[in-house]
């Protein structure tokens, strides 16, 4: 098969390394591209391949030399397709294993300084798998469709691929909606930090309002003050800020204890809704 005799938009597709995943035919011959993401130092990394079947002789496009290599029959294209499938449902095993260690940093209120770096990037890889994937499902689905009354194709081994494929994308999917629960859980510890927080803030401001009070009062530059001329004067306002104080705090303490009563610790871990502890 030469590059001359196939249409000149399919060769095309098939030189851009960005064509998604696709299934086209022409006269006499099919093109299978399959767009398809592999780990590559820890990092998802995008392949585009690019294959044509005629006369049950698969070849594979290589794109640096504009030429087509002779792979050989069905058999080694699923075997191909197989090996890299294969390897792509062991890597989203893994996301699922660091996801779930991440998950039980947030249980174990351990959660590290870096974790919202750490969740985009689960996210930003396990959403383009998802996507690469979903894609090459349908190409793949419409090749199996087109090649199926053929002899010379394992038709049991390639239902297997596809469903692996499936699957690929299925676990892709479930990673997703894993790291979408996990930040809502997280969004909702950061909050829970933030209004205790803000409580313990608003409890120290009202332990020293009347201190404030009583300070703004007597430290005013009028005449008429009392105890201006008092020797004992000091020690019955400091008198006085302590009765104020002890009052507040009570009105305070009473207007607050149903608040005070949803947060109770047990060996480090914060219990809602216990009551009479």
């Amino acid at each position: 098969m030469k590059i001359a005799n196939i249409d000149a938009n399919i060769v095309e597709d098939m030189e851009s390394s960005d064509h998604p995943s696709i299934f086209e035919t022409g006269e006499g011959y099919g093109v299978l591209i399959m767009r398809l993401p592999e780990m590559v130092r820890g990092a998802v990394d995008i392949h585009s391949y690019a294959f044509l079947v005629e006369d049950g002789k698969v070849y594979r496009y290589i794109r640096d030399e504009k030429r087509l290599g002779e792979m050989g029959d069905f058999g080694a294209l699923h075997r191909f397709l197989d090996s890299k499938v294969d390897r792509l449902l062991s890597e989203i095993q893994m996301y699922h294993y660091d996801i779930e260690s991440l998950e039980d940093t947030l249980y174990e209120d351990s959660m590290p300084s870096e974790f919202m770096a750490m969740w985009l990037t689960y996210k930003k890889d396990v959403s383009l798998i998802n996507r690469l994937m979903m894609h090459a499902d349908i190409a793949f689905e419409r090749f199996i469709y087109h090649y199926r009354d053929r002899q010379d194709i394992d038709n049991m081994d390639y239902a297997d691929l596809i469903e692996h494929i499936g699957r690929v994308a299925d676990l892709a999917r479930s990673a997703m909606e894993k790291l979408d629960n996990l930040h809502s859980f997280y969004r909702a510890k950061v909050d829970e930090r933030m209004n205790r927080t803000v409580y313990w803030l608003t409890v120290i401001s009202a332990i020293f309002l009347p201190l404030t009070l009583v300070t703004g009062f007597f430290g005013m530059n009028t005449g008429g003050l009392p105890y201006t001329s008092d020797s004992a004067g000091t020690l019955k306002v400091v008198g006085i800020s302590i009765v104020l104080e002890a009052l507040f705090l009570l009105a305070f303490v009473w207007a607050t204890r149903e608040r005070t009563k949803r947060f109770v610790r047990h060996d480090g871990v914060v219990e809602r809704g216990r009551k009479g502890k």
